[in-house]
């Protein structure tokens, strides 16, 4: 059996990568559209989705939406990939904007939390505010690495 070249592995994960990007961001429209119907069927299990049904859709369409917000911009980071030119200040301001909607995210689950709490939704305000954290120090390497890059431009 041959193995396989890296940049054949690369282009493997790549597809698969933008593959699942694309899925989640259409499934996650999908779903924040059906809230309204998707939060009476799951209320059937969960009894306090209906006794607050309007807060629940509400809440949950602003975190589905903020969702697709960060899914939209990683999917704006993963085109550079694509085009083989990642170090581009138009990264730097998805990879702020990242993070702002992360934090908007974990803040925004706090709130949830006020209607009724569950262990579940501590873990996203945690899983958030890192993802938030995160993207803004990568945000501050890539500012970095655009300005190296242009310097580097103007040299040759």
């Amino acid at each position: 059996m041959q193995k396989k070249t890296i940049a054949e592995r690369k282009d493997i994960w790549t597809k698969g990568t933008k593959l699942l990007l694309d899925v989640m961001f259409f499934a996650g429209v999908l779903v924040t559209v059906s809230l309204p119907w998707s939060v009476k069927l799951a209320g059937t299990m969960l009894p306090q989705l209906v006794e607050h049904y309007e807060e629940t859709v509400i809440i949950y369409f602003v975190l589905g939406v903020s969702a697709e917000k960060l899914l939209w911009e990683l999917r704006r980071i993963f085109a550079t990939v694509l085009r083989e030119d990642c170090f581009v200040q138009e990264n730097v301001v998805s990879l702020r904007k990242m993070s702002n909607w992360s934090f908007f995210i974990a803040l925004m689950s706090v709130v949830r939390s006020i209607v009724y709490m569950t262990i579940a939704m501590a873990v996203v305000v945690l899983v958030f505010a890192i993802a938030g954290l995160f993207s803004r120090v990568l945000s501050f390497v890539f500012e970095q690495a655009v300005a190296y890059k242009e310097e580097n431009d103007f040299t040759v």
